[in-house]
Parts: structure tokens; sequence; C-alpha cells
């Protein structure tokens, strides 16, 4: 077990992979849960006492699972597994570990992400909004493609660049089925991914998809300096949406 702020964080094995979760101080049932995607850095939460503040002063759970570097997908990723890949992981054994665990699920389960895990989190909502109807990404890489061809693990997942770009979040928008509370920020001077967040907020925009984002606040490009300046806004848009939601089922 690892210590971190009032509750405490448990490592778990899902399926023949790793799955951290933060637990309340003194076993307190959360409100709702956060379901995590890491970043390509494959940090774990625990060390980043900016978020599990933010849960504890909200009243949520959190469940980590650990992907690697497999841009969450639902490709087949050798150093992840030889036939199970990340996506079905998570929809297939993780959301069934956190129902076990917290009774948490859709929509009592709030998807959050950094960066790779942002970008995923924000293609899971968008390909299953009736599941994940509350999506919250910090300085997503949507447009993940171009990295293709770097040596990466999207030369082994993808056949071509194009390919990849038919898989990004942007291109599984869909205009009459979407998220009903959608969140995204990034610096603007993170050159790699601002473009990707550019063109998600005008495709939004353009089909009339309620969303928030923040394109031009600098607070330390693309690095945990500006991941931690935003999560607890992101975690408490989290929140809200999710009581929203809760209210509306009464």
């Amino acid at each position: 077990m690892m210590e971190a702020m009032n509750g405490t964080w448990t490592q778990h094995e899902v399926a023949k992979h790793r799955v951290e979760v933060y637990h309340l101080a003194e076993g307190q049932p959360p409100r709702f849960v956060i379901l995590y995607l890491h970043s390509g850095g494959l940090e774990s939460l625990a060390e980043h006492p900016t978020f599990t503040q933010a849960f504890d002063e909200l009243h949520l759970a959190c469940v980590c699972p650990q992907g690697g570097l497999t841009w969450w997908a639902d490709r087949l990723c050798a150093e992840f597994d030889t036939v199970l890949t990340p996506e079905r992981w998570l929809l297939e054994h993780v959301i069934p570990f956190v129902t076990e665990q917290f009774g948490g699920a859709p929509p009592t389960l709030g998807l959050l992400g950094v960066s790779m895990g942002g970008q995923a989190a924000l293609r899971l909502a968008f390909k299953y909004p009736k599941q994940f109807p509350v999506v919250a990404a910090i300085s997503p890489s949507i447009e993940f493609h171009n990295w293709y061809g770097l040596g990466y693990a999207l030369d082994e997942m993808y056949d071509s660049k194009e390919q990849a770009r038919q898989d990004t979040a942007l291109l599984h928008v869909q205009p009459a089925h979407y998220p009903s509370h959608i969140w995204f920020r990034v610096d603007p001077t993170d050159r790699d991914w601002w473009r990707g967040c550019d063109r998600l907020h005008e495709k939004l925009s353009a089909l009339g998809i309620p969303h928030q984002c923040d394109l031009t606040t600098q607070a330390g490009g693309h690095s945990w300096t500006y991941f931690n300046s935003v999560a607890p806004e992101a975690i408490r848009f989290l929140y809200a949406g999710l009581a929203e939601l809760a209210r509306r089922l009464l």
C-alpha cells in the first residue's frame, strides 16, 4: 500500500495487468469514481498530491489502470498483451472491477486523462457516450498519428499514418450521439498537441456540441507544472457533471 494525502493507494491485478486504486480515508464511500488514464510517462497519481487533494475534497475514489505505451487503443500491442487490446481490457475487465470495488459504473464513473491518456479518454467518450457521458482531458495528444513512423508502438499497432489518424478522437465524434459533459485544456505553447485540441474545438463548435475548453492559458507547456495547475478544475468539472446526471436519475 502507498499512503497519499488522507486516503490510501492500493495495487491490484486485473486480467494480468496492474491497477492502482485511491480509497478515501477510513473507508468512506465515495460519491463518484474517476477512471484515470495515464500519459506516456506511465506516471502514478500517487506521486501527484494535487490530484489526491481534489479527490479528498470532493469525496471521489480513483482507479488508475496501467496500460503501458499503447495509446489505450483498440489495437493489439505486444508490449501490453498479445490477445487483448488496451481498450477491450478497460471495457471488459477494468469497468467490472470498478463495479466490484465500489458499485460504481457509468454514469457514476467519470473519465480523466493526461496527454496520451487524455486523447484516450476523449476517444472512449466519443465512441461510447452512453457509458462515459462525463469526460475531462488535460493536454490530450489528439493527433497522435503525427508520431507514426518514429519508432513508437504506433508503428506496430497501425498499418499506416492514415489508419492511425482514422482512429483519433476527432474522427470518432458522432454528431447525434456525444458525451453530455466534455472538458479539455491545453497550454498554447504545447507545440505537439495544441493544434489537435484546436481542431477538436472547431469541430465540436461546428456541430453544436456543448463543451468547455481553454486553449489560451499558458502555465508550463506540456509538463506536470501545467497538468497539476489545471487538475483541480478538471476534477471539479467531472464531479459537477456526475452530480448533475445523478440528479436527473432521481
